[in-house]
């Protein structure tokens, strides 16, 4: 990275010239007032950032110039949202108060600006995120004016296009939450161009191996993939020239992040993905042509080049995704022999596909958009506030629950009279019971599918006719939670229980207190502590059921009441409690490495006094790139920095990071794996260990290989000192007569 060096006149100048360049993308679009108020907007942001600059080194106010750029140019909104983009830090990061924000620019904007600014210094436990409260407070927002998040995703793009600045701790924490929460937020808005540029950014940080990998295959690959581009569109194009269809055609790659998605989900190498590149054919057209028009360049296209299978034809035209996505897409057969990806839409659709949510309301405002696709979006943000409605939920609660409803797959399915329910996929025949009432969900025994009786927890299918049955005596319990996906339904079953439970805590109530009446004993929270303490039931709602339920006797309470030992166990607890928390993880690192204090050193003799565990999920091994998170005053966590579990956890709980690192010299061995596939022939195991054992002189835990019908597949576990010494191993056996394909055992591609 280049090191900046400021230099005052210069910056002057880029500031005029940014400026300036934002005013002409806007100036056909703006009146005179309008830009007069951009102006000021301008000038404030300027004087309160004054003496700022960004961890690069460049003047602060290059930020929201460049956020109010992308927020015009790549997201298409106007004047509001440009000052609040130029204004977005200032509450935050300067003296000036949200008062002053809406003194200047009213309260439209001051209620935006209050959106996009963090909650900071909260009091919170181990167990509490800042990031969660933060995202919970920008839906908040939302669900009054869209523009928070639309003006959040430009802050964050352009946060990520400038992360190199950053320590490397900070940009796995800031990449994670873009992979867990701006990406799927970005793709349910419709902004895909900014969700596949975040997505590739945040994989540069947390995945920068096989980035760097399935980047240099590209660029290898270019040219030859440019020709394939050329022949394959070329006998298309004189096709549509003959019928008179005037139609834009573009060919282009697949993002990387894109194509390591499709190498993991399809479990193949590079070479094995089937399609690389998507060629593209947008056409303008009035909205009641458009689809006959996508038909007919879909003819076109595979009378020349044939699939013959009906599953390469996607038609999100009669049923667009709920983000209003609409194309028809097919994966044909290329003369070359490639699998190629091919997009069919209009020009209205090409725009929404690209600036979503946005566009979208431009074309709706235009009375352009097909009245059946036109409340997509809006039917998402109704979900967000019924998620929101929920008192009770603590932020991690809403963060999780808002994941569930930022998927845009979807099932369709039919009422007993044939009215057509939409669902998000994977919801249950309790989730279409809840959506049609909550009476009905309350009550759901079970239903039928297509004639067939199914339980409550059957996975709906696209063109299920469903019929609920119920039952009076039935009531919902907590394991209903885990049979439902959508958040509707599992608002339903809560209020449900907590009507319950208020009839359960009354009960335990007044049982207990008669037990106490009985005994002679006053009814005070006091004595109700030691008898919950007792149970080791920690939740009032829970102790109060237990005891409605006559779980405990007379003789019980008495007995716990009398106990004499009581006091004692509470100062032995005390003082256990007080040890524990005498040294917290930091005061640890510092004594063990004073040396370097901000990273924690894997497996070296100075650690001993701290914990660390090596984490199931992704079974890191030296040469990893990893991340530890403190779990406890003495124990760390140890993830590799891509595996999803720990991009989830950083997402969440930025507070919680320990860089981490692996000692160079390591003479402790890992247990590892590897699954391997191919044709089987005589003599393939002996040459297998003999690899393993004579050539690498490593230890086999246990292998297992199975043959059928001539294939083998074959998984052995390993212990092996780091990730070089593995890539070594896989190298050797892929030279293995008969052997097509190996993996390491998890989830990633190394």
């Amino acid at each position: 990275m280049d090191i900046y060096i400021p230099n005052t006149e210069r910056e002057r100048k880029t500031i005029l010239r940014k400026y300036k360049e934002l005013l002409q993308l806007l100036y056909d679009k703006t009146t005179p007032v309008q830009r007069a108020t951009i102006h000021k907007a301008m000038a404030l942001a300027a004087k309160a950032h004054k003496d700022m600059r960004r961890k690069s080194g460049e003047p602060y106010i290059y930020h929201p110039l460049a956020v109010a750029k992308i927020v015009v140019q790549e997201i298409n909104l106007g004047t509001t949202s440009v000052v609040c983009a130029l204004l977005h830090d200032v509450v935050e990061d300067t003296e000036y108060t949200l008062d002053d924000i809406r003194d200047m620019f009213g309260e439209k904007i001051a209620k935006i600006i209050d959106g996009l600014t963090k909650i900071e210094n909260l009091a919170i436990s181990r167990d509490e995120s800042v990031q969660a409260e933060n995202f919970r407070k920008i839906f908040l927002s939302m669900s009054e004016d869209v523009r928070v998040i639309l003006i959040k995703l430009a802050d964050r793009l352009h946060n990520m296009r400038t992360l190199e600045s950053m320590p490397t701790e900070k940009q796995w924490k800031i990449s994670s939450e873009t992979a867990f929460f701006y990406v799927p937020v970005a793709n349910r808005l419709g902004l895909y161009e900014i969700k596949s540029e975040l997505e590739d950014y945040a994989m540069q940080y947390i995945d920068p191996i096989n980035y760097r990998l399935i980047e240099t295959k590209l660029k290898e690959t270019e040219s030859t993939r440019e020709t394939m581009i050329q022949e394959f569109i070329a006998p298309i194009e004189q096709k549509l020239k003959e019928e008179g269809i005037k139609a834009e055609v573009s060919g282009r790659t697949k993002t990387v992040s894109s194509i390591c998605q499709k190498m993991r989900r399809q479990k193949v190498d590079f070479e094995d993905v089937y399609d690389v590149f998507a060629v593209r054919f947008v056409f303008e057209a009035e909205p009641q042509d458009e689809i006959k028009r996508c038909w007919d360049i879909y003819r076109i296209v595979s009378n020349i080049y044939p699939h013959n299978k009906p599953d390469r034809v996607r038609d999100f035209l009669t049923n667009p995704k709920p983000n209003g996505y609409q194309a028809l897409h097919t994966t044909v057969m290329s003369k070359s022999g490639k699998w190629v990806e091919v997009q069919i839409r209009s020009q209205r659709m090409d725009e929404i596909a690209v600036r979503g949510f946005a566009a979208h309301y431009k074309y709706k405002e235009e009375g352009r958009t097909p009245k059946e696709y036109d409340n997509r979006v809006e039917e998402w943000l109704t979900k967000i506030r019924d998620i929101l409605k929920s008192d009770d939920s603590n932020a991690l609660d809403f963060l999780n629950e808002l994941k569930l409803n930022l998927g845009l797959k979807e099932v369709y399915v039919f009422t007993p009279k044939g009215d057509m329910r939409t669902l998000p996929a994977g919801s249950t025949l309790l989730d279409f019971a809840y959506a049609l009432h909550t009476k009905l969900g309350d009550k759901c025994l079970g239903g039928k599918v297509n004639s067939n009786i199914v339980p409550r927890n059957y996975q709906l299918k696209n063109g299920d006719q469903i019929e609920v049955i119920t039952s009076k005596n039935q009531w919902p319990t907590s394991e209903w939670f885990d049979f439902v996906k959508t958040s509707h339904a599992r608002e339903c079953i809560k209020e449900a229980i907590k009507m319950e439970q208020k009839k359960s805590t009354q009960e335990g109530m007044d049982i207990l207190k008669s037990i106490f009446d009985e005994l002679n004993v006053e009814f005070s929270q006091q004595n109700i502590r030691k008898v919950q303490a007792a149970t080791t039931i920690m939740s009032p709602i829970e102790f109060w059921n237990y005891i409605a339920e006559s779980k405990i006797s007379k003789e019980k309470v008495k007995q716990i009441l009398s106990n004499k030992k009581n006091k004692n166990w509470e100062i032995f607890q005390k003082n256990i409690s007080n040890e524990l928390t005498d040294k917290s993880l930091d005061d640890l690192l510092d004594e063990q490495l004073e040396k370097n204090p901000e990273i924690f050193m894997l497996n070296d003799a100075s650690s001993e006094n701290i914990r660390h565990v090596i984490a199931p999920c992704c079974k890191p091994i030296p040469g990893d790139q990893v991340v530890g998170f403190q779990v406890a005053s003495d124990k760390i966590i140890v993830h590799r920095t891509n595996c999803p579990e720990a991009i989830e956890q950083m997402s969440k709980f930025g507070n919680r990071i320990i860089k981490a690192k692996w000692r160079k010299e390591q003479e402790i061995a890992f247990l590892s794996g590897i699954r391997m596939e191919g044709f089987d022939k005589k003599g393939m195991i002996k040459e297998i260990i003999d690899i393993i054992t004579s050539q690498h002189d490593l230890n086999i835990r246990s292998l297992n290989i199975a043959t059928k019908n001539g294939v083998f597949t074959g998984e052995v576990m390993l212990y092996i000192q780091n990730v070089m010494s593995l890539n070594e191993l896989i190298d050797q056996l892929h030279k293995i007569d008969n052997i097509e394909k190996i993996e390491r055992i998890g989830f990633d591609i190394v």
